[in-house]
C-alpha cells in the first residue's frame, strides 16, 4: 500500500511539473524559473515537440494517466495486482524509456540541461521504482 500511495504522490507532482512547463510553453506563464537559461533553450528547441504535439502536453497527460491509475490502484486490495497496477507498472516504464531519450537529446544534441527536465526525469523513475517494488511485494 504504501508503494501505491508514494506512485500518487509522485504523479500528482508530474502532473503539477509538466503543468508549469505547459502553462510557460504556451504563453501563460510570464518567464520560467530555471537559474541556468538552459531550460528555455530546451523548452524552444525543435526537441520540444514530437509529432506536432508540446512534449510538455505529453508529460502532462502521461502524468494525469499515471495519476489515475495510482488512484485506482489505491482502491485495490492490497497483495492484489489488478489491471491498474500492471497498467501503471507499463506506462511507467515507457515513461521512463521516453525520458532516457529526452535526456539523451539534451546532452548529446542540445548540449543543454533543463532542471525540470530532470526533475521530470527523477519523478517518473521513482514512480517505475515504487510500481516494481508494489509487484515485487504483491508476490511475496
Amino acid at each position: 500500500m504504501k508503494y501505491r500511495m508514494a506512485g500518487a504522490l509522485l504523479s500528482l507532482c508530474g502532473v503539477l511539473l509538466a503543468a508549469y512547463l505547459y502553462l510557460y510553453k504556451i504563453g501563460k506563464i510570464g518567464t520560467l524559473a530555471c537559474g541556468s537559461g538552459s531550460c528555455e533553450q530546451v523548452q524552444f528547441s525543435p526537441y520540444a515537440k514530437l509529432l506536432g504535439i508540446e512534449v510538455s502536453l505529453i508529460g502532462l497527460v502521461g502524468y494525469l494517466v499515471l495519476l489515475v491509475l495510482s488512484m485506482g490502484a489505491l482502491n485495490a486490495p492490497a497483495g492484489q495486482r489488478p489491471l491498474p497496477v500492471r497498467a501503471l507498472l507499463l506506462l511507467s516504464g515507457l515513461g521512463v524509456l521516453f525520458s532516457i531519450y529526452l535526456t539523451s537529446i539534451e546532452l548529446f544534441v542540445l548540449h543543454a540541461i533543463c532542471r525540470w527536465c530532470v526533475g521530470s526525469a527523477v519523478i517518473i523513475t521513482l514512480i517505475f521504482t515504487a510500481a516494481v517494488l508494489d509487484q515485487r511485494q504483491s508476490r511475496a
